[in-house]
């Protein structure tokens, strides 16, 4: 691991650590891919080889899979799509350090962050306002609701992050896009509008691309780790 900035680690040499600890074989994996391996093997990705997976949560997560195996890349970040760039304008830094990363805008927090945002900057209407101790559950719920600045900020969610993912196809030409994480939560209101702002966006024959919810929830990535100490 090269630097884990949420666990608040440095270097670390997790296989050599944990072989030392258990004495058992350890292979490692980042935690999106296991999971988009867990979900090939055992959930929503049964049946597809070709598979790339979003886990929309506090940050957007990202896993790859080709012809059945992670992808992780010559660095093991491959799939890293929440730091796709994809406002080369913005200034506020992301918790990677650049800016305008897809992350800060269609993450939980990213959400959150544009709504408070539109907020601050405008006086329309909004049941969201005053709202002590706001929350993206609260803001889902508004544009559910059809709550118009809410219904405006979730539109914006999904056309960035359709745009996102249709580059991604352009790149890899992806059999099914899986969608989880926390926010997967809101079900066909999430992903409809993401799916139809992909279309919009791909390439000619990737129009198609199926797109399907995760079904392991958090335990995903325990298959995945289970599947890759199996049959790597």
């Amino acid at each position: 691991v090269n630097h884990c900035v949420n666990l608040g680690w440095g270097i670390m040499h997790v296989t050599e650590e944990l072989k030392a600890l258990t004495g058992f074989e350890v292979k490692a994996g980042n935690d999106a891919n296991v999971a988009a391996l867990g979900e090939v093997w055992k959930g929503g990705g049964r049946g597809y080889d070709n598979v790339l997976m979003i886990t929309i949560g506090t940050g957007i997560g990202g896993g790859l899979i080709l012809n059945g195996k992670i992808h992780g890349g010559v660095t093991g970040s491959a799939a890293e799509v929440g730091h796709i760039c994809v406002n080369p304008l913005e200034t506020e830094p992301c918790n990677c350090g650049n800016c305008g990363c897809l992350e800060q805008y269609t993450s939980a927090t990213g959400i959150l962050r544009m709504a408070q945002k539109k907020l601050a900057e405008t006086d329309a209407p909004s049941i969201l306002r005053g709202k002590a101790d706001l929350t993206t559950k609260d803001v889902i719920d508004a544009a559910k609701e059809g709550d118009t600045l809410a219904m405006e900020v979730f539109d914006f969610m999904a056309k960035t992050m359709g745009m996102a993912l249709a580059g991604c196809c352009a790149l890899a030409d992806m059999e099914l896009i899986l969608i989880g994480g926390g926010v997967s939560k809101a079900g066909n209101f999430l992903t409809d509008p993401i799916e139809q702002y992909f279309r919009t966006f791909a390439f000619h024959t990737q129009k198609n691309t199926k797109f399907k919810l995760a079904e392991l929830g958090n335990d995903a990535g325990i298959y995945g780790a289970a599947r890759m100490m199996i049959h790597d």
